[in-house]
């Protein structure tokens, strides 16, 4: 079965914003299958994240940095079957794929991509599709079943995705689709928003160190597996107390559309970077748009942040809901 002759057949021609119990695909976003007997050692060398510590029941937020501590990527790190896969926007899984392989050299390793293969969709909700009984307990816990492995991810309310192969998917969905809303994938978007979980697109590769993002207070950085690539610029930040930038959950009206990357104005700012930039945005079904982004610590404390120059929108500006306190660990 193909997975997009499936959703053309099966998803009605409008889907609605919000819902109390959502269903939706997320072709927005693919996966890269990592196989082979030296993969998760490949994988400890190259991310944030200590990989040992993701198993069937348990995935993991984890970033790709430059050696100077840049995200390449921010990925979903889980295991499906006897395989590790890496989930992350659609967009990045060509640049991400390619420079990744560039460090395989001899280790037994295969990297490929399997956003075909492997669709994913999304359920979440006070109903959850009449999955319910299926829903992992606590945040990116796995439970696998068939060919399908299913993540819950943080929120207000219970969600998770479903990941596995195109005939066992829409199964799935077909079970979900009795009682749930089909909303579209911008819904789970603004989900992940709305619990401080970022994301890296095209525009804001090598833009951010892990912890400007909070990947520290997410539990996607482990500062004792030892070296991967930008560890040394990571771990110099926490030991040494250099975080001046953090993720913050804003709000605001504006006419034109916004963008993850858009610059953001303080006129506390006196740094040659700017004040900050926004990390992901999506429309808010009351109005306005509801967005992540990532600003100096003074600058928000000071107040006065607008989108683009001192003439934009005004930011309504606070902590994502797991709070801004400095991990101890990781």
């Amino acid at each position: 079965m193909n997975w997009n002759d499936f959703l053309q057949e099966h998803r009605p021609e409008r889907n609605t914003a919000e819902a109390d119990c959502a269903l939706t695909a997320l072709t927005s976003l693919g996966l890269i299958r990592v196989q082979g007997e030296d993969a998760r050692d490949f994988l400890q060398g190259q991310l944030t994240n200590d990989i040992q510590a993701v198993t069937a029941e348990q995935a993991q937020l984890s970033a790709w940095c430059t050696p100077k501590g840049r995200m390449l990527a921010l990925m979903l790190v889980f295991q499906h079957g006897d395989d590790l896969c890496l989930q992350l926007p659609r967009e990045r899984i060509t640049p991400v794929l390619k420079r990744l392989g560039m460090y395989v050299m001899r280790a037994k390793v295969t990297l490929s991509d399997a956003s075909e293969a492997l669709p994913i969709m999304a359920l979440g909700g006070d109903c959850t599709g009449g999955l319910a009984e299926s829903m992992p307990a606590g945040d990116f816990s796995c439970r696998q079943y068939g060919e399908l492995t299913m993540i819950r991810f943080p929120g207000e309310q219970p969600r998770a995705q479903v990941i596995g192969t195109a005939d066992a998917l829409a199964a799935a969905w077909k079970k979900a689709a009795a009682t749930a809303t089909q909303v579209n994938q911008a819904w789970w978007r603004l989900q992940n928003i709305r619990s401080g979980i970022p994301a890296i697109y095209d525009a804001t590769a090598e833009t951010f160190v892990p912890q400007m993002l909070n990947l520290d207070l997410l539990g996607g950085v482990s500062f004792t597996k030892g070296c991967y690539t930008g560890q040394e610029v990571v771990a110099r930040m926490k030991y040494l107390g250099q975080i001046k930038r953090r993720m913050y959950l804003a709000r605001f009206d504006a006419a034109e559309t916004p963008a993850p990357g858009d610059k953001l104005f303080s006129p506390h700012s006196k740094s040659a970077q700017g004040a900050g930039k926004l990390v992901d945005v999506q429309s808010s079904p009351g109005g306005g748009w509801e967005a992540l982004i990532a600003a100096e610590i003074s600058s928000v404390e000071a107040g006065g942040m607008r989108l683009g120059d001192a003439a934009g929108p005004a930011l309504e500006v606070q902590p994502p809901p797991y709070g801004l306190k400095d991990a101890d660990s990781g």
